[in-house]
């Protein structure tokens, strides 16, 4: 069993492509069934955000994994495998779970030490855990990269730096329209990104306008931040006094269309519109961009921008210290160390048992005939010999049972366990192992105080 991640991001495949992998909660809920329904994934957690899809999942075999999770991913972007493949990073055991820590601390993201991804993550590990397609491999894994994201924006400058893709698309309207403060803003979604939309924007002192589908739902997020909640149909009177416009909804169709924004225009005496859009799919109009005194700057944009950088070999939007980025990295490396460690620990932990077991049984059986051979044995040297053949055997146990966990926890795939068990005859019990592996499931750190709060 092993650790495979399989994806599609912003690094490997243009917004266009990631458009068409747009979920929402009940594309994820059938996509987990679907591969953990299949014949080679036994545990599966999908994470979907805006600028990128991957699938984390435990299998037995690596090209069989690798086919199941690319026909989901197909199905899902409605296109064929061999479409995909050019576009698609397959990681496996070691480096999956590098990778997947590295994309909770938000080294790979789009604005590198954003912050979103990691309650994006803590969100797609709770429902893959109420859908029952995580279980003893992918449980300390998941948990352990929600401690990672958390430690690294704690540890680092990356937390303080606050980068996110929000920020740094208000910077580029900014670079448009200029200062914020004191503008008219205007969000049309009230979701996860709509709320950090809306709450950066007041932040830097805009007048806050909040429209949903739902009425409720822009009336609370409105409240909180003093501002105003209006009607989805409100939007063209409202385009006519803000200063920028934010579109950040989970709908799969245009949202923002371009006559409504051209109406607006007209009564706009000539002043500028910033059109931010930040959703997957997108929710304005491409023709929009073409308007006379209107901005847009899409994930798109961000996307090009970040290509630029790579390229360049200068930083990426929103960037963080090259220290920062160093110390994240080795942080992620040392936890990828210690979690491997601890795996191989518990993977070794039945034949050491079984070791210890079938020695105990040697040790009782050589007892029980010596009391045959010598019934006149008095209980007090009888009790002494019986303590002085369990420390013997105590004492030739411990030095190859200590190391062969120090031997099993090195890099370098040696399967030292195994040659224990060929070399003492071990026959282990699957019921011994699966509750050690349960024990160890028992004692996994919960996922809320591993994560805290995004």
């Amino acid at each position: 069993m092993s650790l495979l991640a399989v994806g599609i991001s912003h690094r490997t495949a243009p917004v266009a492509l990631l458009e068409q992998f747009a979920m929402g909660d009940d594309d994820r809920v059938k996509a987990l069934h679907e591969l953990v329904g299949g014949d080679h994934i036994q545990e599966a957690l999908v994470l979907a955000t805006c600028n990128r899809v991957e699938v984390f999942a435990e299998v037995e075999r690596f090209h069989g994994g690798v086919t199941d999770v690319s026909r989901v991913l197909a199905r899902q972007a409605g296109a064929t495998v061999e479409e995909l493949s050019p576009y698609v990073t397959v990681h496996y055991e070691d480096q999956a779970v590098t990778h997947l820590f590295t994309v909770a601390a938000g080294l790979d993201s789009m604005v590198v030490g954003e912050t979103q991804v990691l309650g994006q993550l803590r969100a797609a590990y709770a429902l893959a855990r109420e859908e029952g397609t995580v279980g003893r491999a992918l449980h300390p894994i998941a948990q352990r990269a929600l401690r990672v994201g958390k430690r690294v924006h704690s540890e680092t400058g990356i937390d303080r730096a606050g980068a996110s893709l929000v920020s740094v698309a208000l910077d580029r309207a900014e670079v448009r329209i200029g200062d914020l403060a004191g503008r008219r803003a205007l969000v049309v979604g009230a979701g996860s990104m709509g709320a950090l939309a809306a709450t950066t924007l007041a932040r830097r002192g805009a007048d806050v306008v909040v429209g949903s589908r739902t009425r409720t739902s822009a009336q609370r997020l409105a409240t909180t931040l003093g501002g105003r909640a209006i009607e989805l149909a409100d939007t063209a009177d409202e385009l006519v006094d803000a200063d920028v416009l934010v579109s950040c909804t989970g709908a799969s169709g245009i949202v923002v269309h371009t006559d409504t924004v051209a109406t607006a225009m007209q009564r706009r005496a000539g002043r500028p519109l910033a059109v931010i859009d930040l959703a997957l799919p997108r929710d304005v109009d491409p023709g929009v961009a073409a308007l006379p005194g209107v901005h847009v700057v899409d994930l798109a944009l961000l996307q090009g921008e970040r290509v630029a950088a790579d390229d360049s070999g200068e930083p990426a939007p929103g960037p963080v210290a090259a220290h920062d980025i160093s110390t994240a990295h080795a942080m992620i490396e040392a936890e990828a160390a210690l979690l491997r460690a601890e795996q191989q620990a518990a993977a070794v932990a039945p034949t050491v048992s079984a070791l210890r077991s079938q020695a105990a049984e040697v040790v009782d059986a050589e007892l029980l005939r010596l009391s045959t051979r010598l019934p006149d044995l008095d209980p007090r040297s009888r009790q002494e010999i019986a303590r002085t053949v369990r420390r013997v055997v105590d004492k030739l146990l411990h030095e190859p049972t200590v190391r062969v966990k120090q031997l099993s926890a090195v890099p370098g795939g040696t399967d030292y366990a195994g040659a224990l068990r060929a070399l003492f005859g071990l026959g282990i019990d699957t019921d011994v192992a699966r509750e050690a592996a349960s024990l160890a499931e028992a004692v996994t750190v919960d996922p809320e105080r591993a994560g805290g709060a995004a």
